[in-house]
């Protein structure tokens, strides 16, 4: 199935103008994702999807669309020595920062299937250890996909061979089949919501530490620059930005550089 000029540029404006995604370079991968899945729906052309999309605001339609425009590929441990970082130097020192209210605020923006907010839980109980139980250290986890946030909460996966072993003991159940659930604790770690970063943020905390990563990738530079200082609004002072090391921030960026794609609110 094609998609004319019009209304390529009619869905691209769309979705760039609600939910920051760039695609004005994938028409290709605009109409082999899409094609069968707006068929299989009844559609006779990307003409009548897009006016149909366009007029209602179809909650199923903009769904659909969506999670087949977005990757949601990530895996636990991805970007190691980013972790290292962050338990090493970032956990630390937000802990000695909350000594008396013992509660960190930290939010997983664009988490996919869940991975990301499973290992920093991980890493916050290995290190408050025996502690563990007299801190609150829920953090919020957010995507705009509906399949990848079923999934997260789940939270079943095929282990990499990157998992500690101890880790795949005290926070992994295994399953059938080859697969491993994450434990009960660390799943009641993590609150899994919808969230559009174009959206404004008005959560109830501000953030310790705020992880982004490989998100910001689907954004052109302004819509890059106009969420990186909505975080920075919702981060506590001296609260941390995390990206990916595919990423960076503009050079007028507000936040101060502490490592590879690590940032300090100043």
């Amino acid at each position: 199935m094609t998609i004319s000029d019009a209304d390529f540029n009619r869905l691209v404006q769309f979705v760039q103008g609600n939910y920051g995604i760039d695609l004005t370079q994938k028409r290709q991968l605009i109409t082999g994702r899409l094609s069968t899945a707006i068929k299989q729906r009844g559609y006779q052309s990307f003409s009548d999807f897009v006016t149909h999309l366009l007029q209602t605001k179809d909650n199923e339609e903009i769904t659909l669309l969506l999670d087949k425009l977005t990757t949601n590929y990530t895996f636990f441990m991805r970007e190691k020595e980013h972790l290292d970082y962050f338990c090493h130097n970032i956990i630390p020192e937000i802990v000695r920062r909350h000594q008396r209210d013992k509660t960190l605020a930290i939010w997983s923006a664009g988490c996919s299937t869940g991975e990301e907010p499973y290992n920093i839980t991980m890493f916050l109980l290995d290190y408050l250890g025996a502690q563990a139980d007299q801190w609150d250290t829920r953090l919020l986890a957010t995507d705009i996909s509906n399949r990848a946030m079923t999934a997260a909460k789940k939270g079943v996966y095929e282990l990499p061979d990157t998992i500690p072993t101890e880790w795949k003991r005290k926070y992994f159940t295994p399953l059938p089949g080859g697969q491993f659930q994450v434990s009960q604790k660390v799943r009641n770690n993590v609150i899994f919501q919808p969230f559009n970063l174009m959206d404004p943020i008005r959560f109830r905390r501000k953030f310790d530490v705020i992880f982004c990563r490989n998100v910001m990738i689907y954004f052109d530079q302004p819509t890059k620059d106009a969420l990186v200082q909505r975080f920075y609004d919702a981060t506590l002072p001296g609260g941390y930005l995390l990206i990916s090391k595919s990423e960076n921030l503009s050079a007028n960026t507000p936040y101060l550089r502490l490592a590879p794609s690590t940032f300090q609110k100043k």
